[in-house]
């Protein structure tokens, strides 16, 4: 009877709170004589803190129509943005901007979605040694980080020697598919000297506070560092999980001036691999045991710092300046 009362309290307060807000929204639009959109899009600067606003604001209408306008094709945004207008009875021609920064919000919040999807597909895509293309961008990823070792079998214990488990890598992607290959192989493609010195790390992790005795003592330690082709897939399905858990709207939001792409998740993986192998070396963990602790620590950092609207992980990769004027 107490449990029924609970849900029956909370329920109540659920509309209560409900309908109180809609009548607080439309006493402000009378006084304003401007809707809550307009009011967003002219009171907060653009990047995350509007996009997300916005976003909420259109899920949250009565109006089945706003509801509805988050999950529009890219190419129905411009007649999205009509219809909007129209029923908030908005003259364009008397606001503009307002045209301008709700299309560069649809973009984003329409483009993250589809980006997931985009995500999504690659990781449930196996690896399969009978494809020529995912051979191939196995075979660059050797190159990239070892430029200088020769790969004597595509079958080998060389690939250890770059994180891998055993002799043949495609075992190891089975948790991300080609996802976790896709973001290894950008990591030392384009960002190749990072790459190669994080791999070099991983395998000798430099602990410059101990003596040069203790060094020695410790550097054959393999315990002490990781595997970073394994490290990588792992880092994939953290970033994997920030996106589809939608923690990196905060950042996509801020770095991505229209709709967010696979390159944009590619350059973050780079610079979670690159956050991680600091935060590993810092945490200084006695065993490779401690792994699990270690990511579950950093994972809870970078939540920590998504909370915050105007964060940007990678500022330097951002195409953003354009945002200003939106």
């Amino acid at each position: 009877m107490k449990h029924f009362l609970r849900m029956f309290v909370q329920v109540c307060l659920y509309f209560y709170c409900k309908c109180l807000w809609r009548c607080l929204k439309f006493v402000v639009r009378k006084l304003t004589g401007q809707c809550e959109l307009q009011r967003i899009c002219y009171n907060t600067k653009p990047g995350a803190a509007r996009t997300m606003k916005i976003e909420a604001s259109l899920k949250g209408s009565k109006s089945k129509r706003l509801q509805t306008s988050v999950n529009v094709h890219p190419d129905a945004i411009e007649k999205t943005i009509d219809d909007i207008m129209e029923l908030k009875r908005i003259n364009p021609d008397r606001n503009p901007q307002l045209g301008v920064s709700l299309q560069a919000c649809l973009l984003q919040i329409v483009g993250y979605r589809n980006l997931i999807a985009e995500v999504e597909k690659l990781r449930r895509e196996p690896y399969d040694s009978e494809n020529p293309q995912h051979e191939e961008m196995l075979l660059k990823l050797w190159k990239c980080l070892k430029p200088n070792s020769p790969l004597k079998a595509r079958i080998s214990k060389q690939w250890c020697e770059i994180g891998f488990q055993g002799d043949d890598p495609k075992t190891d992607f089975r948790g991300m598919g080609l996802l976790g290959l896709y973001n290894l192989v950008y990591f030392a493609e384009w960002d190749t000297e990072i790459a190669q010195q994080v791999l070099t790390d991983s395998l000798h992790p430099k602990y410059s506070q101990l003596s040069k005795a203790e060094w020695e003592k410790k550097k054959f330690d393999k315990a002490i560092g990781y595997s970073f082709a394994i490290v990588g897939i792992n880092i994939t399905d953290l970033a994997y999980n920030l996106l589809v858990s939608g923690a990196l709207k905060t950042h996509f939001y801020n770095v991505a001036p229209e709709a967010p792409t696979l390159t944009h998740f590619q350059q973050t993986f780079c610079y979670l691999m690159h956050e991680f192998h600091k935060f590993w070396i810092d945490e200084d963990p006695l065993d490779i045991m401690e792994f699990n602790r270690v990511r579950e620590k950093f994972y809870k950092r970078i939540l920590r710092q998504l909370q915050n609207p105007e964060m940007a992980l990678c500022p330097h990769f951002a195409a953003s300046e354009s945002l200003i004027n939106m």
